[in-house]
């Protein structure tokens, strides 16, 4: 008896972004009917990019960026704005066109997440050791003598700072958490977030100003913060 042949699974097959909705994105990107474009992206596009974004989202693990469902709605949107920049005529076929892309982006949005979650650690570990000091009534006198070294011992760094090549947004961010430090029993910071508040106030500086030279102090402040744990100050 002839062994029996054992039939393997074939891959599953892209049954939501086929030859139609391909043939829809060229059709698409050949016409200036706005008709047409409106009847081929509701009939065609929009369902095939629906089904995209979602199954690039699980494939690639992006359901763990914060906001998710709000993402996965702007990136279909900004999907639409970019349908007239795919060009059929450079051989890339649309379905591998706005996969890239859509993963691409995605991406952008996970780097970003990152890039905010590093700067809110530096501010973080400062509130920490800010709220370990005033909300504890019960310290030794070794560990109020050592938290007063620790903060004098930053106030005296962070003033070194002013020695570096600083531009103006630095010298900004840096007298806010100057300031910040100073007025830490008089302000009230009910989460971490309320220090970005405070920040964008004192330095006139939008959010993503703020983080940015945040993140150069933070670099700093990790040097200062290694040095204190080694019993190198």
């Amino acid at each position: 008896m002839p062994p029996r042949k054992i039939k393997r699974r074939s891959k599953s097959k892209n049954h939501y972004f086929t030859k139609v909705h391909e043939d829809a994105i060229v059709k698409y990107a050949n016409t200036e009917d706005t008709g047409l474009r409106s009847t081929l992206y509701i009939e065609y596009i929009q369902p095939a990019f629906d089904q995209m974004v979602d199954k690039i989202i699980y494939t690639y693990r992006f359901t763990s960026l914060p906001n998710i469902d709000y993402l996965k709605d702007d990136c279909k949107v900004w999907l639409t704005t970019i349908l007239n920049k795919y060009d059929p005529n450079k051989g890339s076929k649309a379905f591998s066109y706005f996969s890239v892309v859509t993963k691409n982006w995605f991406i952008h949005k996970v780097k970003k997440t990152q890039k905010r979650n590093r700067t809110e650690v530096f501010m973080e570990d400062i509130l920490n050791e800010l709220e370990e000091d005033l909300v504890s009534s019960e310290k030794t006198y070794y560990q109020l003598r050592s938290d007063a070294e620790f903060w004098g011992s930053l106030h005296y760094e962070i003033d070194t700072w002013d020695s570096f090549m600083l531009k103006e947004n630095e010298k900004k961010v840096l007298m806010a958490v100057r300031i910040l430090l100073d007025s830490a029993g008089e302000i009230e910071i009910f989460n971490k977030k309320a220090i970005y508040l405070y920040l964008r106030e004192i330095t006139g500086l939008n959010t993503k100003q703020v983080v940015n030279n945040l993140n150069k102090l933070r670099k700093r402040y990790k040097v200062f913060k290694g040095k204190w744990e080694n019993g190198e100050i």
